[in-house]
């Protein structure tokens, strides 16, 4: 996260937040690598198409089927809000993005079609030189996402985040 993009101001002011965390376009390499465990779910592996970036995903294939050689585009984001800017602290932003749905409110899962709500459980930076791993879990799917630190950066252990995903 840029410095720009968070502005913090005394209590029950405005603060601007950067709702996307991370987005890239990835291909589906393979589908279920180890075998099949369960009948409704998944393990995708994929590359984004600069090649830097990979990720094991857990997915729900009776409501998000996916083949081989597909085109996915994944976002992670912090909120689902699509107007940065709200009023209160942390909990303020949280409440209104989870509640967002329920109130009929464009949000930015209107723009996929598949979007989980997880935490981050892991973060690992003992790899090679500037790459990192992170691992998230979604109600028990989970999400292992390695790449350059650069582009993971804003991820950290802890953090509630959306994985949202469309073809």
């Amino acid at each position: 996260m840029k410095l720009d993009d968070l502005v913090i101001r005394p209590a029950d002011t405005v603060i601007l937040l950067q709702s996307q965390l991370f987005h890239s376009t990835f291909t589906v390499t393979e589908i279920d690598p180890y075998g099949k465990k369960f009948d409704r779910v998944s393990r995708i592996t994929a590359k984004n198409e600069s090649g830097n970036v990979e990720i094991t995903l857990d997915v729900n294939t009776e409501i998000y089927p996916l083949q081989t050689h597909e085109k996915v585009s994944l976002a992670l984001a912090a909120n689902l809000s699509l107007d940065a800017t709200f009023a209160g602290g942390d909990d303020a932003i949280a409440a209104s993005s989870r509640e967002a749905w329920r109130s009929g409110e464009r949000s930015l899962a209107d723009d996929y079609d598949y979007v989980m709500y997880g935490k981050v459980y892991k973060y690992d930076d003992s790899g090679s030189a500037g790459k990192v791993t992170i691992s998230a879990s979604f109600g028990g799917l989970l999400l292992c996402i390695s790449g350059e630190y650069r582009q993971l950066q804003d991820l950290n252990t802890g953090m509630n985040i959306y994985l949202l995903m469309k073809k």
